[in-house]
């Protein structure tokens, strides 16, 4: 049974698509229409002086959607949720199938990184899709940096390649309380140490000094007092 995406899904790649009912030519300056449809993804031909109403743009936006939710389908062998098959599907309509002559989805260092179980570098490698024309178009920064965010929405997705990730032990509040105590006094004794070897007149010296050791009470202070609230 082919899987679609999910409602959700379809809102954000008509808002990444965006909807424009009469033709006109894209940044590659190749003829589209609707939801970013072009003659590449079948019937309708796509040319200039042609207009469609919203229905139809709906109704041709779910004709292409089939045709590149079989093909991640088909092509991706790895476990994905949903959110990260809305992106897929989105990434496949918006750079093509692909071929030896133009690359796209099933050509993609992407598809290939993600079928080895590689997960993370999928983000990563939608921000390599953001040239049209031979040069960046920020809609495209945009919109990948929309899928990369949706793609690491949600559980870790495990599978036969990568192990789940444990999730990482937590910090008590009160330790956290006594480590940040800690790591803001080491900065400040370091800013203070760099300040006084560089300072000549004895008077300024002798002032800093003063603070460095004011500041030293009540660094100790605080840290004595999240340790007897950790206690």
């Amino acid at each position: 049974m082919t899987r679609h995406i999910n409602a959700d899904g379809l809102k954000l790649i008509k808002q990444w698509e965006g909807l424009r009912t009469t033709a006109y030519q894209d940044s590659a300056g190749i003829w589209t229409i609707g939801y970013g449809h072009t003659s590449a993804a079948g019937a309708p031909k796509v040319s200039k002086g042609m207009k469609i109403t919203e229905a139809e743009a709906e109704a041709i936006l779910a004709r292409d959607l089939r045709q590149f939710e079989d093909m991640v389908e088909k092509h991706v062998k790895v476990p994905m949720t949903d959110n990260q098959f809305v992106v897929l599907v989105s990434f496949a309509l918006n750079v093509g199938p692909g071929n030896k002559s133009r690359p796209g989805f099933t050509t993609s260092t992407l598809l290939r990184k993600l079928n080895a179980g590689d997960y993370k570098a999928v983000p990563v490698e939608l921000m390599k899709w953001v040239n049209s024309g031979g040069r960046k178009v920020q809609g495209l920064v945009n919109r990948r940096a929309a899928e990369g965010g949706l793609w690491a929405k949600g559980e870790f997705v495990s599978s036969n390649y990568v192990e789940a990730e444990p999730e990482k032990p937590k910090l008590s509040r009160d330790t956290a309380t006594i480590g940040a105590v800690i790591a803001s006094g080491g900065a400040a004794a370091t800013f203070l140490g760099d300040m006084i070897g560089k300072i000549d007149n004895p008077y300024a010296l002798g002032a800093l000094v003063a603070v460095a050791v004011g500041l030293g009470v009540v660094f100790w202070a605080r840290f004595a007092s999240a340790k007897e609230a950790g206690a």
